[in-house]
């Protein structure tokens, strides 16, 4: 699946807007994640869970950096998230559903704090890039 160049310019202007509250997204993510997807805590056993964290801020900050890496290099999102993608599947072993899950959480959080700028384009461009970079993360199973 391969992205439009609107879906494109829609990603990388988003972008900056999102980058510039990075810490505060990432940490509402998660929390949304594990309030939604309680099952998905069961990776974390060693963090504080409660909202607001210093766990969850820390991880929340490397979950939007590594989309921000994704959209950096938007052409070449495997190769940017290779490593990740590594860890998550031969070390974590992470369940490849959570990052369905985790993007959907992550969707709901740039509708919330970009209501004008999350139109239906936007809303789909996002999620097919959060697509894209889901599918990266889980080749390494395969």
């Amino acid at each position: 699946m391969s992205l439009t160049k609107a879906e494109r310019t829609i990603i990388m202007s988003m972008w900056g807007k999102i980058s510039a509250q990075a810490d505060a997204i990432g940490t509402e993510t998660l929390e949304r994640l594990f309030t939604s997807y309680p099952q998905t805590k069961t990776y974390f056993p060693h963090f504080d869970l409660h909202p607001g964290s210093a766990h969850l801020r820390s991880h929340g900050s490397k979950v939007v950096a590594a989309v921000g890496d994704a959209v950096k290099s938007i052409d070449n999102i495997s190769g940017a998230l290779s490593k990740l993608s590594e860890l998550h599947a031969y070390i974590l072993r992470v369940d490849p559903v959570n990052f369905k899950l985790l993007s959907h959480c992550l969707l709901v959080t740039m509708a919330s704090h970009f209501p004008v700028d999350f139109t239906a384009d936007a809303h789909a461009a996002w999620d097919k890039f959060l697509s894209v970079v889901s599918s990266v993360l889980t080749e390494k199973y395969r």
